[in-house]
């Protein structure tokens, strides 16, 4: 896939039973499929479809996008730390490419 560049923003310890806010971002052109490039060539669609986050194994958010998303899309959530483990981000293409990144989220007692 063509990931440019991912950045992820996980906090570095979270205290037990309190939100933390996550936050990514990944290069991507997004090109919708309906422009047309310098030569009056239609540029082709390229666009990622889907970004999901896993936390200790379990789903935290799930987004679908279509070709009006933005380029290099942008995504804030928050989620309830619980326990240490880690946070797995995936970003599919329209192609079925799949991209994987992890991050540790460490939790401690207050």
């Amino acid at each position: 896939m063509a990931l440019i560049n991912t950045r992820i923003s996980v906090p570095t310890q979270a205290q037990a039973n309190t939100l933390v806010e996550i936050k990514t971002l990944v290069s991507h052109p997004m090109e919708s499929g309906y422009r047309i490039d310098y030569m009056g060539e239609m540029i082709p669609r390229n666009i990622l479809t889907r970004f999901t986050c896993e936390y200790l194994g379990q789903p935290v958010i799930e987004a679908e996008f279509g070709p009006g998303i933005a380029a290099n899309p942008f995504m804030a959530f928050n989620l309830l730390a619980t326990t240490t483990g880690e946070l797995v981000f995936t970003w599919t293409d329209q192609h079925g490419e799949v991209s994987t990144e992890t991050r540790t989220l460490l939790v401690v007692d207050p």
